[in-house]
């Protein structure tokens, strides 16, 4: 079966279980409105490919670790577009959750979700459990304090932030459990995995900054201008356009070059590559810094 498949079978038994009779349904149509279309699902991809590439003996929990990531990435969206952060009226070309159905509902939908992921994760551990600690523990620490994705959106509260350490709690630290994940989930040792985790994430949130200043709305499927009017930091503030065009290129290589030996790593390769044209092509690359200079 392919990643995608198994990702969205795996999304959906977990909507489906939390839908059951008696939950409210507008709290239940506002979490799958969360989930369901979602994006490139490139997180929970990155953690299905470590697992086969260490031979992915436990596809359930490999399959419950990648749902687990991609909820607690929803759930982040959700939060994030709220009046109190972002504001935003769009997310993935739809009316985010709390213009969709009101602010209190998309504040319990992203906390259901959070709870969701832990549970798919708990419920799946039956086949080998001395994998559950790690599995738990890795993508505890890719959300939670003090280094995860709350407390990169926590960052945005401060007076000051260093720029890297913001963006690699806001997205690299749920990238890296997305990789190492994968692999504690197979029963192999997770460090190895840690740097392209960590790299890439860094590259998307830096593409992000690049696509908030350049990108259409509406091909991209949110607000942009978001971060000058925000106020939050940002690749394109701190280093220019050009510059965070540069440093884009340069963090997709490093992600590229840290990929373990791997059965897989010509894959892995590829996906990378892929991704990094998909978010910031590499004709707009060059546009953009010829124009800059």
């Amino acid at each position: 079966m392919d990643p995608m498949t198994r990702i969205a079978q795996a999304l959906n038994a977990a909507l489906q279980s939390a839908e059951a009779s008696g939950c409210p349904p507008r709290l239940a149509a506002a979490v799958r409105h969360a989930v369901i279309p979602g994006g490139a699902r490139i997180r929970p991809q990155l953690c299905l490919a470590v697992a086969q590439a260490h031979g992915d003996d436990d596809p359930a929990l490999a399959d419950a670790a990648a749902a687990s990531i991609e909820l607690l990435h929803c759930a982040s969206l959700v939060h994030d577009d709220l009046p109190c952060f972002d504001d935003a009226a769009v997310r993935r070309g739809l009316s985010s959750v709390h213009c969709a159905f009101g602010e209190r509902l998309a504040v319990l939908a992203g906390d259901a979700l959070i709870v969701m992921a832990f549970q798919v994760l708990g419920e799946a551990g039956g086949r080998h459990p001395q994998r559950l600690a790690r599995v738990l523990g890795t993508v505890a620490r890719g959300v939670g304090m003090p280094l995860g994705i709350v407390a990169g959106q926590a960052w945005e509260c401060e007076p000051r932030v260093a720029l890297q350490d913001y963006q690699r709690a806001k997205t690299g630290a749920l990238f890296a459990a997305a990789t190492m994940v994968g692999a504690d989930a197979a029963g192999a040792d997770a460090q190895p995995w840690r740097a392209l985790g960590e790299l890439l994430g860094e590259a998307y949130q830096v593409a992000d900054d690049i696509r908030d200043v350049v990108a259409d709305p509406a091909q991209l499927g949110k607000p942009t201008g978001q971060d000058l009017s925000l106020g939050r930091p940002s690749s394109t503030i701190e280093h220019g356009l050009s510059g965070a065009v540069r440093y884009f290129q340069r963090l997709v290589d490093r992600a590229v070059d840290s990929i373990p030996r791997c059965p897989r790593e010509a894959q892995f390769r590829a996906l990378v590559r892929y991704e990094a044209e998909r978010l910031v092509p590499a004709a707009l690359c060059s546009d953009l810094i010829r124009v800059a200079a």
